[in-house]
């Protein structure tokens, strides 16, 4: 089977509905729209999250918190973490990514100090805590800041 020689299943594309057509097609004269009222006239309706005039739900949940657009948000990797290379690897947020160990950058990788580190590796990376770096040195390995 090739590409151009596909097709969709019988009976999952029904033909549109044409409305307005006379009254013997069940669809005529009002066209599906009722009667009278707002929504049976052209460009009637109500906008989205309308109510009828009651306070909509968005207006009665309570609003709380302040969200920083501005932050920077890191992704977290723990010295425990890099124990999965090999030794002697420089260790990037791309090869970060490529491993499994986090699942996207975002404003940089920050390097915690949870676990231990028994590999000298070349981390490079936005941030390290102090901890971090000094288990990074201690195994034989250097922490750079990207």
């Amino acid at each position: 089977m090739k590409l151009h020689e596909l097709n969709a299943p019988a009976g999952s594309n029904r033909s549109r509905k044409r409305k307005g057509r006379g009254t013997a097609t069940g669809q005529g004269k009002t066209g599906g729209r009722g009667m009278n009222g707002q929504k049976s006239r052209s460009g009637g309706g109500v906008r989205l999250g309308f109510e009828g005039g009651q306070m909509p739900l968005y207006r009665r949940l309570p609003k709380r918190g302040f969200k920083n657009i501005f932050a920077t948000e890191y992704a977290i990797v723990n010295v425990a973490d890099l124990n999965r290379f090999d030794a002697n690897t420089e260790v990037t947020p791309e090869l970060l990514v490529e491993a499994g160990v986090i699942k996207k950058t975002l404003d940089g990788v920050k390097v915690l100090g949870n676990g231990e580190l028994e590999k000298a590796l070349t981390v490079k990376a936005a941030k390290f805590s102090k901890s971090a770096a000094e288990k990074i040195e201690a195994a034989g390995g250097k922490a750079e800041v990207m």
